[in-house]
C-alpha cells in the first residue's frame, strides 16, 4: 500500500473521530487528521535532526527536529508515536515516547491537524530509512537554534517546537 493509500481517521476540532479516508484524499480534500511529532535526544542530550527526502508527500526536502507522522485509522497517538520513532530511526526496542501535550496545527490555508508532541531518548544506533531521511545528525540544542535561520524547516514541525520550547519555560 502507497502512502497515499493509508486509511486515516478523520477527526472534527475536538479530535473525535467523524470518518476515515485514503491520506492522499485527506491531504487533497483538507480533512482534519491526527499526526505526532517525537524528539529525539541521544545519550549526549543532542537532538536528531533530519532532512527529508524529495519524495515526501509532505514536505519534501525540508529540514525536520522531530520524526513521527500520521496516525493510522485506529490507531492511538501512542502507538503511533513509537512505530514512527523506530522506523524513522531505523531501530527496534526504543522505549515508549513520553506524551507531553497536544495541539490543533492550522497552516492558514486550510489544512489542519491535530498534532501530539512527545520526547524520547535514542541510545542505540540510528539507521534512518531511505525512503524518508536524505540526511540526518545529532545536533545540539544551540546548533538547531543557529539552523532555524539558515535552513528550510518544515512548518509544522516548526510550530511544534516553538510550543515545546514554551511548554519546557513552564515547567
Amino acid at each position: 500500500m502507497s502512502a497515499a493509500e493509508e486509511i486515516l481517521d478523520i477527526v472534527d476540532d475536538h479530535d473525535r473521530v467523524i470518518g476515515q479516508s485514503p491520506r492522499g484524499e485527506a491531504y487533497a480534500r483538507k480533512l482534519r487528521h491526527r499526526c505526532v511529532f517525537v524528539q529525539v535526544r541521544d545519550a549526549e542530550g543532542r537532538l536528531f535532526v533530519h532532512r527529508r527526502t524529495p519524495a515526501k508527500l509532505v514536505f519534501p526536502s525540508l529540514y525536520d527536529m522531530f520524526v513521527g507522522g500520521v496516525v493510522g485509522a485506529g490507531e492511538t497517538y501512542d502507538d503511533a508515536a513509537l512505530r514512527e520513532a523506530e522506523e524513522e530511526l531505523g531501530v527496534t526496542g526504543l522505549p515508549r515516547p513520553e506524551y507531553l501535550f497536544k495541539f490543533l496545527y492550522d497552516d492558514g490555508a486550510g489544512h489542519t491537524w491535530w498534532s501530539a508532541v512527545y520526547q524520547v531518548r535514542c541510545d542505540l544506533p540510528v539507521r534512518p530509512q531511505a525512503e524518508e531521511v536524505a540526511w540526518y545528525g545529532f545536533l545540539s540544542e544551540d546548533e538547531v537554534e543557529r539552523r532555524l535561520r539558515e535552513w528550510e524547516w518544515v512548518p509544522d514541525g516548526l510550530a511544534a517546537y516553538e510550543r515545546l520550547k514554551a511548554y519546557r519555560s513552564t515547567r
